[in-house]
């Protein structure tokens, strides 16, 4: 039986394991299903995947 892969992928999904992902919250297989799909190393430290909000003052 041929390998399934998505032909698309639920933006709501992803960024809630993205989120999982960088809280080291996820299952193995949903972990390497992120690595894979993002091409990451695995055996580095999950680091910021999302943009982090920046404050901008204005004085």
């Amino acid at each position: 039986m041929a390998r399934r892969s998505p032909q698309w992928i639920n933006s709501t999904v992803l960024f809630e394991a993205l989120i999982r992902y960088q809280e080291g919250r996820l299952p193995r297989s949903m972990r390497l299903w992120v690595e894979h799909l993002l091409e990451l190393e695995g055996d580095a430290e999950p680091g910021s995947l999302l943009p982090q909000a920046q404050v901008v003052r204005v004085d």
